[in-house]
């Protein structure tokens, strides 16, 4: 049984899905869930669920990326996990910490990768006027947004979409594809798998 733990910075909603799938047959288990920040309501969500939760706040370490990343490695050793999910963690990582966990990290990103790294995903893809938007689920490496993808969600872009509403729309995929990807990835499948909305 593969033991997870999944990183957030605020509400958890692609958390909360990943921890509900863990049951039954799946080969893994939900271990840890940290936040940066104590106000991050996905911890009160997954303690609900009871999953154990951990707090490393970034704000004391300003200017001290590496303190606050042996901080949250600190943690991850009391907790002993497989794979590390980003769900919406808010923080870029250094190569030194992603490289401890390259090849057992993943992440999910609003948008279909390489397109759109960064922030602003909806906004961007509405300005180049794409008819197709997204989201993916990627291995984690130094590079922000890169490393193998797992998998994509497909969602087309309505003629009256705004930055919020698609956004909707790219979450709904996202917490089908998150849960679908980790359970493959659990079970040593790194196979791409493609979801689609339509």
């Amino acid at each position: 049984m593969k033991r997870v733990a999944i990183f957030i910075s605020g509400g958890g909603s692609n958390m909360v899905k990943l921890v509900e799938s863990m049951t039954g047959d799946h080969p893994a288990r939900p271990v840890l869930v940290l936040a940066n920040s104590a106000d991050a309501g996905g911890l009160a969500k997954a303690a609900e669920m009871g999953v154990p939760t951990a707090v490393v706040d970034h704000r004391p370490f300003k200017g001290d990326r590496a303190a606050f990343e042996d901080a949250l490695q600190a943690e991850l050793e009391k907790a002993a996990p497989d794979i590390l999910c980003l769900a919406g963690f808010m923080r870029v990582l250094t190569a030194g910490f992603v490289s401890k966990w390259q090849g057992r990290m993943l992440n999910i990103h609003p948008s279909l990768l390489p397109k759109y790294r960064g922030l602003h995903t909806h906004a961007r893809a509405l300005e180049a006027g794409d008819t197709e938007h997204g989201c993916t689920v990627h291995e984690v490496t130094p590079e922000l947004d890169d490393g193998p993808i797992l998998g994509q969600a497909v969602v087309p872009v309505l003629r009256d979409d705004t930055p919020d509403t698609l956004a909707a729309r790219v979450l709904v995929q996202e917490h089908r594809l998150y849960p679908a990807v980790l359970r493959r990835f659990a079970e040593g499948d790194r196979e791409m798998l493609r979801l689609s909305a339509r």
